[in-house]
């Protein structure tokens, strides 16, 4: 009982530390310099996006330099698009609103995942163009050699302003037109969506019916300010959205995954040559990500627009820049990309795109969190609930370590058979603490005891405690998931009736094992242990503090039968 005692309160000393440490890292992060005084004067908003928010393309090495060209409206016309004006097409589970002006993804409602467990909440919309928290897809042609080209900014026409996917439909397809009637060009832009995917195909399909030869670059970007604080916790340290990562991030098959925090747009700005992979803006359970063509070569790079106005805030875009097009007089050419915009799905995000699946963040316990959550979710598809999928990981995980833990109570027991004599031993010698601990493993050995052989089964607690705390707040399968009177796994109990019951069971240990021969202290600490763990549990996610009551019921059970047997064999070889 002493070692379980030991191990469950640096459990909770642990669990404490760690999350003090995360509250840590998150309220003092590391100061970045601010930039000089030149650097802060803020352009105007009708610059701001024709200057730093479209990017430039060098010219052909067989012309002289010149400046990209792009299509974009007036400074008068910078104001937001009428709302009846905007586009909405929606599949069965995405509600995209496209706006005109350039094409832009400025909404995007995901139906299968409500705001808040509340009945008639509405979907968590992804992208926005809320002042506070705007963040939106864009994506253009930018000109090259003199040719003109249609950027996010420049005014498309669209076949209709609501698209919706039919019974029986497969996909809808979005279109949008622009023209330049002085060059003769145009650019169909389209969006696909398919039936049951987050996936958005886009197309940019340039036609050149006049008389000279257009060159350009197709680009997409994710355009976004740093989002507001989340809502303060009573304890901060249990609130998960304030210490999850929000940003962007990028892969490439040659660099890997990497993030680019917001704080590191101006002084580690991202320019990198790449041949696929992806951009991306990530944050807990969703993300959204452009995706160009599969080994199409690219440049990958980062913008930190300015701040613009007293109230405004600066935005930050990471962008995606496609090669160099060449599109003849009477010929055609068309750029394709993917825009995801969806929940971080772990079991099919990767197949999405190579690497897709790292932006879930476990954090440190990646490596032990992604194959526990995978053997979750094979459970979860056999039992169709994840609280009674939890349930069963419990006993798979007892099943497994039943030796290791046997021999833990076992030790134990025998242990506290020699309590008494342990007890004689210290009284014999009074304070001398040399003697006494010579004696006392001279009777260890004689007795053949071992007293650390009850603690390394408890090593496998630590990892199995954090990688499952990551699974379950940061895996979105799990989001709003109900197990009997429990409407949100991933969040606390709202009823706090699983911490009572830990504490319940944990007392019902003390009772089954007494604490003869124990340290006055140490049984003072056994006592509020209960409530300790109690209080631990409030606000630890309700799947976590399942795992642990159903795990802490296994245990007693097993060392009350662990017990009983070393006693009755005791009993025989007295008899």
């Amino acid at each position: 009982m002493i070692n379980q005692t030991r191990t469950l309160l640096v459990v909770a000393l642990a669990a404490v530390v760690f999350l003090l440490w995360q509250a840590w890292q998150h309220d003092y992060p590391a100061v970045t310099p601010p930039p000089p005084v030149a650097a802060q004067a803020a352009p105007s908003s009708a610059s701001i996006p024709s200057v730093a928010a479209i990017p430039s393309v060098p010219a052909s090495a067989a012309s002289a330099p010149a400046l990209a060209r792009v299509a974009t409206p007036p400074a008068a016309a910078t104001s937001a698009t009428p709302r009846q004006d905007l586009v909405i097409a929606s599949n069965d589970v995405l509600r995209l609103t496209i706006d005109p002006r350039g094409g832009t993804v400025v909404g995007a409602a995901l139906l299968d995942y409500p705001q808040t467990v509340k009945r008639g909440s509405p979907p968590v919309n992804l992208l926005t163009t809320r002042a506070a928290d705007f963040y939106v897809a864009q994506n253009g042609l930018v000109g090259a050699d003199g040719s003109v080209a249609p950027s996010h900014l420049a005014e498309f026409t669209p076949q209709a302003t609501r698209y919706t996917l039919a019974p029986g439909q497969k996909q809808v397809v979005v279109s949008l037109t622009w023209h330049d009637p002085a060059t003769g060009v145009s650019v169909i832009k389209r969006y696909t969506l398919t039936r049951g995917s987050y996936v958005v195909g886009l197309s940019q399909q340039i036609e050149n019916h006049g008389t000279a030869a257009w060159h350009g670059s197709a680009y997409e970007q994710l355009d976004r300010v740093e989002p507001p604080a989340p809502p303060k916790h009573l304890l901060e340290i249990y609130n998960p959205d304030s210490w999850s990562y929000t940003g962007a991030a990028w892969y490439s098959p040659e660099a890997k995954f990497n993030k680019l925090k917001f704080g590191d747009f101006e002084k580690e700005p991202l320019d990198q040559q790449v041949t696929g992979g992806w951009i991306a803006m990530t944050q807990r359970f969703f993300v959204s990500a452009w995706i160009p063509a599969t080994k199409q070569p690219g440049h990958f790079s980062s913008v930190e627009v300015p701040a613009s106005g007293a109230d405004g805030k600066p935005r930050y875009l990471i962008r995606t820049l496609g090669p160099t097009l060449a599109v003849a007089p009477g010929a055609s050419a068309t750029s394709t990309a993917q825009l995801y915009v969806g929940p971080q799905l772990q079991n099919k995000i990767g197949d999405i795109a190579p690497g897709l699946n790292l932006t879930i963040d476990y954090g440190w316990f990646t490596v032990i969190a992604t194959p526990m959550f995978k053997l979750l979710a094979i459970l979860h598809a056999l039992v169709h609930n994840w609280g009674v999928a939890i349930i069963v990981l419990v006993l798979l995980i007892q099943a497994v370590t039943w030796k290791l833990n046997s021999k833990t109570y076992e030790s134990s027991a025998r242990m506290r058979k020699f309590q008494p004599r342990l007890k004689a031993l210290k009284e014999r010698f009074g304070d001398d603490k040399q003697k006494y601990q010579q004696a006392m493993m001279e009777l260890y050995k004689k007795e053949k005891i071992n007293p650390l052989g009850g603690c390394l089964p408890q090593v496998i607690i630590y990892p199995i405690f954090f990688a499952l705390y990551y699974v379950l707040i940061f895996s979105v399968e799990l989001r709003h998931a109900a197990f009997l009177w429990i409407p949100d796994l991933s969040a606390a109990d709202p009823y706090y009736i699983l911490p009572v019951l830990y504490a319940l069971s944990m007392l019902g240990t003390q009772i089954l094992m007494p604490s003869q021969g124990m340290d006055p202290n140490m049984a003072k600490m056994m006592k509020f242990m209960p409530v300790l763990f109690a209080v631990l549990f409030f606000f630890f996610p309700a799947g976590l503090t399942l795992y642990y009551v159903v795990r802490q019921i296994c245990m007693l059970g097993q060392q009350w039968y662990v017990t009983r047997r070393v006693e009755r064999a005791g009993a025989r070889a007295h008899a």
